[in-house]
């Protein structure tokens, strides 16, 4: 005799709303708590995220935020993708822990794809924890390859010295000439690689006054910029990181010049931490933090479906977050 067994099924994607936030808090939450549990992490409780940063997630992905709901009408998955002119990413993404085995991870991963291709994307890629080789297995079959390692790299803002100069930002300026300068880290963003776009992303964080962003000139030409974040990423948290999300440099000591008027910004925040995410293709940009005395905090692969790889510029540097 056979047993009956309830009907599992899950429809989307659906488009996520700001509605979503508290079930898309409980869902994130629990699925990387199970994951780090799986991996050996049993004491860890990931917590849920700012709303704030919520927000900013689902505001920038747009139409690339989809969900999936069960047969109940709850959510059982979701994924965030995002497109930054040619430059295609999805994250968070996760799928409801009792529902990982039945063919979920790899319907809203194709979505995601799809979407991203559909818009134009010529880089689409995601990141993932180094240790959790099933995950990367699960990602290769569905097409993607692992790359390089991305760094959080963080160093501590010190006490403000005498006289410092105030670092120059977006956030002050009128409304002329700030769209002047976003015109200018557009310009210095396609130089380096054709195509991308972050001005989505500038307008967004200062619209919801998440952080600002911190531009660096040298011999009056705009020579660096970085996209920082202060709002606190875990709900109830305090402002005691600043996280650099996208950053540009036309060469390393362009890059050390903007990344210490990014510190020199936190430090007149009374921000005590100032982080980095460093990608580790870049070698000589990353051997200058550690001189400089970052340390590394945490590791990511990166990972990009095979046709559609990151643009790396000949010269310079260009940092793009894969995470929110």
């Amino acid at each position: 005799m056979r047993m009956w067994r309830p009907e599992r099924a899950a429809h989307g994607p659906l488009p996520v709303s700001e509605r979503d936030i508290p079930a898309l808090n409980r869902l994130f939450a629990d699925a990387f708590t199970d994951r780090y549990r799986r991996d050996g992490l049993v004491g860890v409780r990931v917590p849920f995220l700012n709303e704030a940063i919520w927000r900013y997630a689902i505001a920038d992905a747009g139409e690339g935020a989809m969900l999936w709901r069960d047969e109940g009408d709850r959510l059982v998955a979701f994924n965030i993708a995002h497109r930054s002119g040619v430059e295609g990413w999805m994250g968070p993404l996760c799928v409801r822990p009792d529902r990982q085995l039945d063919g979920l991870g790899k319907e809203i991963v194709t979505a995601a794809v799809e979407w991203l291709k559909s818009r134009g994307a010529r880089t689409i890629g995601l990141e993932t924890m180094p240790r959790t080789v099933d995950n990367i297995g699960f990602y290769s079959r569905l097409g993607f390859h692992p790359g390089h390692v991305t760094l959080t790299m963080m160093a501590d803002t010190g006490p403000r010295p005498p006289a410092e100069p105030e670092s120059e930002t977006l956030g002050g300026l009128d409304p002329a000439p700030r769209a002047a300068r976003v015109a200018e880290i557009g310009r210095l963003v396609a130089a380096l690689a054709p195509g991308y776009d972050f001005s989505r992303e500038i307008e967004l964080t200062l619209e919801l006054a998440l952080g600002d962003v911190v531009v660096f000139a040298r011999d009056g030409k705009l020579a660096g910029f970085a996209l920082c974040h202060a709002a606190p990423l875990a709900e109830g948290g305090g402002r005691d990181e600043v996280r650099a999300l996208k950053v540009g440099a036309v060469d390393t000591p362009a890059l050390l010049g903007v990344l210490d008027a990014a510190l020199a910004w936190a430090r007149r925040h009374a921000v005590r931490r100032f982080a980095v995410r460093c990608q580790t293709a870049y070698a000589e940009a990353y051997r200058a933090l550690v001189e400089r005395g970052f340390r590394v905090r945490w590791s990511d692969l990166r990972m990009t479906l095979v046709g559609f790889p990151e643009q790396h510029p000949d010269r310079g540097v260009l940092w793009s977050n894969w995470e929110i």
